[in-house]
């Protein structure tokens, strides 16, 4: 069975706590694995998490903060390190290649590993996989930032009783979706009448930045979006001075685009109770709100038929 749940490594702002590691997110999607915004610390979070190198195919930095970016030196040396198989793609501002180039290489080590570099120069699709497309949108920040979107093919969900309706089962079936249309027992039966839409699902991923057009882009329709919530409204203008969101704001844009599960995270220190934000996003989203907390999983929310959702 497939897997697709996010992995919280950290869930900090600016400043780690006791309890909270810089920033860190891994996502598992069938066998990938899209590491986003790995901060100081992150190796060993990822050790705490049961998360090998191995696991990662993509890394993908929204902006060059620190909170956001410093643990990539103990990554890519780690996947040096274990000899990871499989080339490891890196997406981040292409206004950060520097900054980039400087953490890859921020000592010595002996460099096994493949690591490819794909700058993002623009807003659009950044890459295409077997799981589907991720796409880039610009945030508004100090600096250049962008957020990140899984977006899966919408494809079709076969149905076993009208299958055995019509006779059609084993390799057949497989036949049937190679080639959209099959013989059988003197008749064409077409893929339409043995399947229903199925509508891909959807990641969105938005850290450090105002609200603008690119926050609501990315969450729009997503199944989970993982957003950050530094503030609460009572500082709304601390947030709005620094590039931030408050939970309430969080809490609109999954309202408004109709998320399906909400995961809020990179939270100030200056908060001692969590709850807060879960109780500031909830006057705003009826949908399942997640606190984030370091080292928890996040499943994908399963499927809905397409004739359920609006």
């Amino acid at each position: 069975m497939s897997t697709r749940e996010l992995v919280v490594l950290g869930t900090s702002s600016q400043t780690p706590t006791r309890h909270r590691n810089h920033n860190g997110y891994l996502l598992r999607w069938d066998g990938a694995g899209l590491l986003f915004d790995p901060g100081e610390g992150t190796q060993r979070q990822m050790i705490l998490a049961g998360v090998a190198a191995t696991d990662v195919n993509r890394i993908l930095i929204t902006h060059f903060h620190g909170d956001h970016c410093l643990g990539v030196p103990g990554v890519i040396q780690r996947a040096s390190l274990d000899r990871v198989p499989h080339p490891v793609y890196a997406h981040f501002p292409a206004s950060g290649a520097e900054y980039f180039a400087r953490l890859r290489h921020a000592s010595a080590y002996h460099e096994t590993a493949t690591v490819i570099a794909q700058p993002v120069r623009g807003p659009g699709v950044i890459a295409r996989a077997r799981f589907g497309r991720l796409e880039a949108l610009p945030l508004d920040h100090p600096v250049e930032a962008y957020g990140y979107r899984l977006v899966e093919p919408d494809g079709r969900r076969m149905l076993p009783e009208r299958l055995a309706a019509h006779g059609i089962a084993g390799p057949r079936v497989g036949e049937l979706q190679q080639a959209g249309r099959l013989r059988v027992g003197g008749r064409t039966v077409t893929i339409e009448e043995v399947s229903e839409p199925r509508r891909g699902q959807r990641f969105a991923f938005v850290m450090d930045t105002r609200l603008c057009d690119g926050v609501y882009a990315l969450a729009d329709g997503a199944d989970l979006l993982v957003i950050e919530s530094t503030f609460l409204e009572e500082d709304a203008r601390l947030a709005h001075e620094f590039g931030h969101l408050t939970a309430a704001q969080a809490g609109r844009v999954a309202g408004e685009c109709g998320v399906r599960r909400l995961v809020l995270t990179h939270f100030s220190q200056r908060y001692t109770d969590p709850s807060a934000f879960a109780a500031e996003a909830r006057r705003h989203y009826a949908g399942e709100i997640v606190v984030a907390e370091d080292l928890t999983r996040v499943p994908v929310p399963p499927r809905r038929r397409l004739a359920a959702e609006t």
